[in-house]
């Protein structure tokens, strides 16, 4: 098995990953609030961690993925409100709409999507935890608070902080009842018109932080291999993580931090008041829910990218490429016969094997999607080129130059979503009987088939291994 070196936020550097269980990879990746559809910024970390996830099977380990759904939250309250709905019915429509647009853009479903609600008594359990130790304390409201000046020689690892420095930026305001600035909500008293639950300190609702400590532990165990998400979940809710899960088990939470870096709409900062915001949804009435894939993959996970319409379009045209490669390698393949390689196709099959090699490489290294996808293009030239000139390469080199494509394009980098295009048997009869009426010198026969065949919504070219079909 290939070493992958990971970007680890938690140490600023990257570490070759090694295993809590050898063999065994779980993650946990922070979902959605479902309380509408999701825009290109969730987009970007769904897409990045399904292809991490992916990748960690292809390497060989055996993956539990957990990604959460945050039911539950100030938003969604507001949006059952507006609605005139129950906070439990708009998390029903959206988990919905969720799993369709998801599966538009090639993300896969976790091994398990944990709902915040579902899990009230494991946060309970965990809270008591934080209080037994003396680092949560309730308040006469009936609201509960991590105690970071309990837990202030360990708080801040994460985005590189200490108390103190964190502390000068922030002001307790007049009425605030938490005792430092930097405490944050493990439970929150009920108010009027809100959803509760029966706890030790009342009724109420979880914070947000608690939610994923208690629910990545229950499914994943106290210390598990990778947590990710975007880059501005770093601060607070990643650190405010770590901090009431090791808080209360006293054990390493997660060994491996990866965020992704912020996208950007035409240069600008994406917001719904500067008129640049997008959900999926609203991409995919202008452009393949496929190429917005496509795209998210160009660009290491890191890095920031700039979301534009010319982008979009190099990212569609790239796409074309790989089906077109895919396409023409099944027509040879139809026409392919049975026999031993020879010599230049034996060849071509070593070279799939050493692109491969390479594009394990560039993933290996903190997921180089961007790298990778050049190593992709470099082998569909390639693979273009042996199979055009080569008269009639025989079917184990095709297959083999299929087999490599998938394992790359489809299998790691969840693309080539769509099936390829099967011409029905009737459309055949007409092409073979084309065929037949050329081979007769029937032209205008043969031009009357294909006619037809147009008007039947199907494209014939004339190739020298014969004719090649495809939907107008």
């Amino acid at each position: 098995m290939k070493q992958m070196m990971i970007f680890n936020t938690l140490s600023r550097k990257k570490e070759p990953f090694v295993p809590v269980h050898e063999g065994k990879v779980g993650i946990y990746a922070c979902g959605p609030t479902v309380y509408n559809y999701f825009h290109i910024g969730n987009a970007r970390p769904f897409i990045i961690f399904d292809t991490l996830r992916r990748f960690m099977k292809h390497l060989g380990y055996d993956v539990t993925f957990v990604q959460n759904f945050t039911d539950i939250d100030d938003k969604m309250i507001k949006r059952a409100n507006e609605e005139g709905t129950t906070v439990e019915a708009i998390a029903e429509k959206y988990i919905a709409e969720y799993f369709k647009d998801a599966e538009a853009i090639g993300v896969q479903k976790a091994d398990v999507h944990p709902r915040a609600t579902k899990h009230i008594g494991e946060i309970i359990g965990l809270i008591k935890k934080l209080e037994n130790k003396g680092l949560a304390y309730r308040v006469d409201n009936g609201d509960v608070y991590f105690d970071t000046q309990a837990w202030r020689s360990n708080y801040g690892k994460l985005i590189g902080q200490d108390l103190d420095d964190l502390e000068s930026g922030a002001r307790i305001e007049v009425g605030d009842i938490k005792k430092h600035p930097m405490d944050f909500a493990l439970w929150k008293a009920k108010k009027p018109g809100e959803p509760f639950w029966k706890s030790p300190w009342g009724e109420g609702r979880p914070g947000w932080h608690i939610e994923c400590s208690a629910m990545s532990m229950k499914y994943l165990g106290e210390t598990f291999d990778i947590h990710c998400g975007g880059v501005d979940l770093i601060f607070p809710h990643h650190e405010n993580e770590i901090a009431q899960s090791e808080g209360a088990t006293g054990k390493p939470f997660a060994k491996y931090w990866m965020h992704n870096g912020h996208i950007n709409v035409d240069n600008k900062k994406m917001s719904k008041s500067a008129g640049n915001f997008f959900t999926v949804r609203d991409i995919s009435k202008e452009f393949d829910p496929e190429v917005v894939r496509m795209f998210m993959l160009s660009a290491h996970y890191r890095s920031p990218i700039n979301f534009s319409r010319d982008l979009m379009e190099q990212a569609k045209a790239g796409l074309e490429r790989l089906y077109t490669a895919r396409n023409n390698a099944l027509f040879a393949l139809d026409h392919a016969p049975e026999r031993a390689l020879n010599d230049e196709e034996k060849a071509f099959i070593e070279r799939s094997r050493g692109f491969m090699d390479q594009f394990d490489d560039a993933m290996c290294d903190d997921l180089n999607t961007s790298e990778a996808m050049g190593v992709l293009f470099e082998y569909v030239r390639d693979m273009n080129t042996s199979l055009a000139d080569a008269k009639q390469p025989c079917r184990a080199a095709i297959e083999a130059g299929l087999d490599a494509l998938n394992v790359m394009a489809h299998d790691v980098l969840g693309l080539l979503m769509k099936e390829a295009d099967t011409v029905p048997e009737d459309i055949r009869a007409l092409v073979q009987a084309r065929a037949d009426a050329k081979k007769a010198k029937d032209f205008a026969e043969a031009d009357r088939i294909r006619n037809e065949v147009l008007e039947r919504g199907y494209v014939i070219e004339d190739t020298p291994k014969g004719p090649k079909v495809k939907k107008a």
